[in-house]
């Protein structure tokens, strides 16, 4: 029999909606911000709305995987720990945080930017070309630059001579 549902779309668990994409970008960055810039951010909005904890800050342990080469078989690595919040505006926006490590303080930091990126004039400020974000973003692709060319300053190139018979 044929399919006569109306709806089309269609679950490709890869592919997600722009603003989804968009969030996980932000929570990554986020993520790997230091107490410092998550603080410069959340004052950049003063009027920011009071929140209540769906849940508070907690530290669990998550099962971290490698692959084989980088894209091969999937490998259990090991545990890593994690420290998780979820809080609610009173404006209904939901937030969540995620870090490494047991730092409480920095999870509920990005889980109160996450619900603040949420709302239209929060995230103008945050997200601008000079905002918080760039900044995060901006350190970490120095650093990663950084490590790139120390990297490269150790790496050794072995060559192979072909022995004619």
């Amino acid at each position: 029999m044929p399919n006569t549902s109306s709806n089309t779309a269609r679950d490709d668990g890869d592919a997600a909606p722009p603003a989804r994409a968009a969030r996980a970008k932000w929570l990554a960055l986020l993520a790997r911000a230091t107490r410092d810039e998550l603080d410069d951010a959340i004052a950049l909005c003063p009027d920011a709305p009071d929140f209540v904890w769906l849940r508070a800050p907690q530290t669990g342990l998550v099962l971290v995987q490698g692959r084989v080469g980088g894209n091969g078989d999937r490998f259990n690595l090991g545990e890593t720990t994690v420290t998780r919040c979820t809080l609610r505006q009173q404006d209904g926006v939901v937030g969540t945080g995620y870090v490494l490590g047991r730092d409480a303080e920095r999870a509920a930091r990005v889980a109160r930017l996450d619900a603040l990126m949420q709302m239209p004039r929060h995230h103008d400020v945050l997200a601008s070309g000079t905002g918080p974000l760039a900044t995060i973003a901006g350190r970490l692709a120095a650093t990663a630059a950084q490590h790139d060319a120390d990297t490269a300053a150790s790496r050794v190139e072995f060559f192979t001579m072909v022995r004619e018979a």
